[in-house]
């Protein structure tokens, strides 16, 4: 099979496979930084990688500033909005696996907003792999739930953390297009930096410099913020952006794979359940109309 049609039916999968990898790191390094140091940290290492790299292969700078605006705010949404909710929200006791549950309702919400705003209609099994979508990401998390008390600002940060990247995944779609990825990436980046410095100044634990820490945050800045963002945007330009959201169902399952395998955390046939409703559920949605 020639690689033009390979790689399309592969970069789904390789997607969330990358990208689940970064709760793994995430909770390898998140204990010695605070969530939005942590934060600006990573997304100043890629600025500092990604802007030689650009100036070398010559990529011109846009000259309407007003594509760098949309840009920018995709950016604020897909990253500082995302990412800074999340952590900020494990940093304020919420259990993990209901920020991933709150996280996992992202694609419903895209194909909600998406079908009034970008006048996409999913057809009905696109609704049912939703649902199944859904269903199994309800039995992957239901045995990570905790009962410990979190505040109502905890759980909004999680709220707020979903709808960013919601909000931003169609935002991206819909302004985002016709600019250089590498571009793009830089300047949402940068646009993330902005919003979370001031904030990151308030943060009163400090950062300590470990060997974990280290390889967690390498492995965040390439893989993650290089590597699957740039996935992420080359399939968003390929499909609709419900589809391309619906990945984000086989993420928590992956996730508690790979937790199993590498954190030693349990595997219950329960949430092996849960990843085959995912799995089909994700496939109800991503395969041609055709078949």
């Amino acid at each position: 099979m020639p690689a033009s049609r390979v790689l399309p039916r592969l970069a789904p999968f390789l997607f969330v496979l990358l990208w689940s990898t970064g709760f793994i790191f995430t909770k390898l390094g998140m204990p010695f930084a605070p969530p939005l140091t942590f934060l600006v940290i990573r997304f100043v290492l890629v600025v500092a990688l990604l802007t030689p790299f650009i100036l070398l292969a010559g990529v011109s700078w846009p000259r309407d500033w007003r594509v760098v605006a949309h840009v920018a705010v995709a950016g604020v949404l897909l990253h500082a909005t995302y990412l800074g909710g999340v952590f900020s929200a494990i940093d304020h006791h919420v259990p993990a696996g209901l920020v991933a549950l709150v996280a996992g309702l992202q694609p419903l919400v895209v194909n909600l907003i998406g079908a009034g705003l970008l006048k996409e209609r999913p057809p009905a099994r696109h609704w049912l792999g939703l649902a199944l979508g859904l269903a199994g990401v309800l039995l992957v998390l239901s045995s990570k739930w905790g009962s410990g008390q979190f505040s109502l600002l905890g759980f909004a940060l999680t709220v707020m953390a979903m709808l960013g990247m919601s909000v931003g995944t169609l935002y991206q779609k819909h302004f985002g297009g016709g600019l250089d990825f590498r571009i793009t990436t830089l300047i949402q980046y940068l646009a993330a930096t902005l919003v979370l410095l001031p904030l990151s100044l308030l943060e009163t634990r400090p950062v300590v410099w470990t060997m974990q820490f280290g390889l967690a945050m390498a492995w965040l800045v390439l893989v993650l913020s290089l590597a699957a963002i740039f996935l992420l945007f080359w399939l968003i330009r390929q499909g609709e952006a419900s589809k391309v959201s619906s990945l984000f169902y086989l993420v928590p399952p992956t996730t508690a794979v790979m937790a199993s395998l590498i954190l030693d955390e349990p595997l219950t046939a329960l949430m092996l359940l849960g990843i085959g409703l995912a799995a089909a559920g994700v496939a109800l949605v991503v395969m041609p109309s055709s078949c």
